[in-house]
Formats: C-alpha cells, structure tokens, sequence
C-alpha cells in the first residue's frame, strides 16, 4: 500500500499555525514512506471563502518547504484539487445513501427548524434534528420537488448503540452514538457538500491512506466512519493530532497576534527556525536533540512520538531558536536579510551596513527587533545623564566630564578616521593619561550612543558614525554633564 496524505485546508484567510503543524506532520508522513502528499483546497463553504487566501496556502507551504505531490496548480490523478470545482461529484453518493435508508431528503426550512429548537431548548433539552423528513414516502419527496421547495440531503443518523475505531495517538476510541451522531446534512440547498460529508468523498477517491488532522475531530469521527461503511469503503488511518496551544489553558488567537505564520513572517523570524520549532510542539524525537532541517526531519519523525496532550507554543522558545539560527547564519545572508530591517532605522544615513551587520548578528533574536536596536545611530536620543554613573567602570557625571575632556581633542585629532586608528589613539591616550580603560570608553560610548547597550563598543560605533558626528555628539554630552 502506498502512503498516501493530504492537507485540506480551507481558504478562509491567513494560515493558521495549527494548520501549518498538521501540513506538516502530514508532509513527513509520507516523505518518510516514499508516499504521496497532496493538497486538496476545500471551499465547500462559500460565505467564509476570502479572496486570495488559495494563494495565501500556496505561498506559506512553499516557504515551508512543504511541496505537495499532487494539487490544485500542479494537478494529479485525482483532480480537480478544490472541492467547489468537484460539486457534481458529490450529490450521486447521497443519493445512493438515501437509497440504501442511510440518508433521506429534508424540506425543512431554517424557521421551522429554529422554531422547533426553541421549544426543545425551553423544555430544558438539547436540541438535534428531529427525523422530521425522514418517513416522507417517494410520492411526497417527488411532489415537494415539483412544487419547488428547497431541499437538503441529512445523514439518518444511529440514535443507539456505540462506535469505536483506533486512533494512532489517541488509541481506542468509544463514543456513544446518541451522542456523537446526528442527522448532519450532507448536501445543502446550494447544491454544495457539507465539509463532513465531502471529506470522506474526497478522501476515498483520492485514495488518502493516513487522515492526519487536530483531536478536535476524535468525536466527529464515527459520522465519517458511518458513512465510510454505508458506502462500503475501507476506512482510513487515523492519526489526530494534539492542539497547538499559547498555554495551559488559552488557544493561539489572532487577537493576541500570535495565531498565524503570517504574524511570526512579520516580526521577522526565520521560516526554517519556525518550522523546526514547530515540529517539536506536540512531538519529541526521543532524543535531547533539537535542530533539524526539513530533511532531518523526515528521517527522525515517527508517530508514534506525538504526544496525546495539547503542544505549547513557547514564543520565548521560538525566539530562542531563531536567534541560534541567525548566529548559524551565512554572513552574506544575513546581509542579505537585515538590510530592509536596517533602511527602516538608516536609509539615506550612510551607515556602512556590513559593518553594522558583524556588529549585530550575534545580537539579533527577531529581525523586527534590529530597527529600533540601531535607530540611535540615525539620531542622538534623548537619554538621562544617570547612564554616566556606573559603579563597576567606577565613573559617575564628574569623572565622566573630566574623561570625555581629555579624550575629545584626541579624537579631533585623529587622521584616517578608521577603527584601529581611532582604537590605538584613544588607548594610548588612556594609558598616557593613567586611566582604566573603562573609565573612559563606558563615557564615551554612552555619549556618542545614548544608551548602555549597544552593538560593537564606542571605536566600532565611533567609525559608523564617521569623526564628526562622533564629535557633534561628544560635545552634546558635555553639556549636559556640564549642567548636572
């Protein structure tokens, strides 16, 4: 038997992380088999259908690495890859359901069921659908249809007795039927299938051997495993997948800006490091290991490693990962990488970006990060003169003052203004002068930076600066020790 998996997203907007994990579990599935991964785009819901959010899919999972065997712009065997494409597809198995009495038609309409819901739920029930259609002869099903009135396709759900399956990760599964099942409609008034009911269409036709998918499916599968059996198919593997969660207790959202890859693309983290990251969530390697590239990754994936309690996404983690992978990073693709993020802070200042860029790599966690971490060499802040005081370097506003005296001339005196010029200048002047080195260069730095931590020390950040800003900003600062 070949592996075969797929990820079935629907195009209703960004992609979300709990989506990209399951793309991406189901991605190493069936890589690790020599198996087939295939997107199938599932647009059976058209008022949340967005607009461009197919090529949102597209885009994310390439980014990811996670190329699909067979799809919507590639094609396959088993095309059309979007199921509003595949709508004549779907009504002749409920009509075969209906046949066989394990579906019927319903006239309903949304008043009457409203109507009737109201009165169970003021009774102090629960509310499923009725049967109320279910015993209409041939005859009355005909004559609705010839008077023209709206008609579904509903599940004739079992309302005793119990279904069970196995779930690679969840193990043995039991639910009652008088509570897992309900008469669900199958093809609505549009013509269109229901999500439930065109997924096991879909996934049998093209030939999906492992459904992968989040545990928030485990109660809704004896529906599909229902109609699997009256349809006479083999059911597939199931292998649910534990929830990506912010914590303990609250769900990724998109109000806390942290649900989509979108968002993390943005704040400027690297793909690779998320989809590393990601991959952990909800699964270990059974090792102490934990960088792997997407290849690595197909090698060491096993289910049976996927944990069954919900997989915290630790954004403090992922920043941990990121920053190792820029550190691990190709200095020219750092270059590359940062530079936008340097124009946000620098363009038009003349900052020598490779430099800049040395300076900064080890210091980078989060791309979003660098513009306001170098933004002080586009201007001067504001900054209090208490920096100046610093019990180690053993300085304060007056040794400060005197220090930043003596050195000033030394600078100005400087001829090619280049970082060892300026670093053996100001050391000898220094060591002339008797001093700790720290207790001239903690001065210093703060005066021509405005602030205690910065990338590179005061001779780096000297030379960015060129010889007369450096000084423009030295004499700022005496005076405002000059007013302390």
């Amino acid at each position: 038997m070949q592996v075969r998996t797929r990820f079935a997203p629907s195009p209703t907007g960004f992609m979300h992380l709990g989506g990209v994990r399951t793309a991406l579990y189901a991605y190493l599935y069936a890589r690790q088999h020599n198996g087939s991964f295939i997107l199938r785009i599932e647009d059976t819901d058209q008022e949340r259908y967005v607009e461009g959010a197919t090529e949102v899919i597209y885009d994310t999972l390439r980014d990811c690495g996670l190329n699909w065997d067979e799809g919507p712009d590639i094609g396959g065997p088993c095309g059309p890859y979007i199921q509003s494409e595949r709508k004549d597809t779907y009504l002749p198995y409920a009509e075969q359901l209906v046949k066989s009495g394990h579906a019927y038609y319903c006239f309903c309409s949304k008043e009457e069921i409203e109507e009737r819901r109201e009165k169970v739920e003021a009774a102090g029930g629960t509310w499923k659908y009725d049967k109320h259609c279910l015993h209409l002869s041939p005859e009355e099903i005909a004559a609705k249809k010839a008077a023209g009135i709206p008609w579904t396709i509903r599940m004739n759900a079992p309302t005793e007795g119990e279904t069970s399956y196995h779930d690679v990760v969840f193990g043995d599964m039991t639910f009652q039927n008088a509570e897992s099942m309900d008469d669900m409609v199958l093809i609505k008034q549009d013509g269109m299938p229901t999500y439930n009911f065109a997924n096991v269409i879909d996934d049998h036709l093209m030939g999906i051997t492992h459904v992968m998918r989040g545990m928030e499916y485990l109660s809704s599968t004896p529906r599909y495993n229902y109609l699997y059996t009256a349809l006479g198919w083999e059911i597939p593997t199931y292998i649910h997948l534990p929830t990506v969660m912010r914590d303990a207790t609250h769900k990724l959202s998109k109000r806390s800006g942290d649900a989509y890859y979108s968002d993390y693309m943005e704040k400027g983290y690297l793909t690779e490091a998320l989809i590393n990251y990601l991959a952990l969530v909800g699964w270990n390697p059974g090792t102490d290991r934990e960088f792997f590239t997407l290849p690595e990754l197909v090698e060491a994936f096993d289910v049976a490693r996927i944990n069954k309690a919900p997989g915290i996404f630790d954004v403090d983690k992922l920043t941990w990962f990121n920053a190792e992978y820029i550190r691990r990073m190709d200095k020219q693709r750092y270059l590359e990488m940062v530079t936008p993020w340097f124009d946000k802070a620098l363009a038009g200042k003349g900052i020598d970006y490779p430099r800049l860029a040395e300076l900064m790599q080890e210091r980078t966690e989060i791309f979003s990060r660098v513009p306001e971490m170098v933004a002080f060499l586009a201007e001067l802040p504001d900054y209090d003169i208490e920096l100046y005081t610093h019990k180690k370097m053993k300085t304060d506003a007056a040794v400060s003052k005197a220090n930043l005296e003596m050195i000033r001339p030394v600078l100005e005196a400087i001829g090619p203004w280049t970082e060892q010029e300026i670093h053996d200048r100001v050391m000898e002047a220094i060591a002339a002068a008797g001093l700790k080195n720290g207790a001239v260069l903690w001065p210093l730095r703060i005066a021509i930076s405005g602030q205690a931590n910065t990338p590179g020390g005061a001779f780096e950040i000297a030379w960015l600066l060129g010889k007369e800003e450096t000084l423009r900003r030295l004499d700022i600062g005496l005076k405002k020790l000059a007013k302390s």
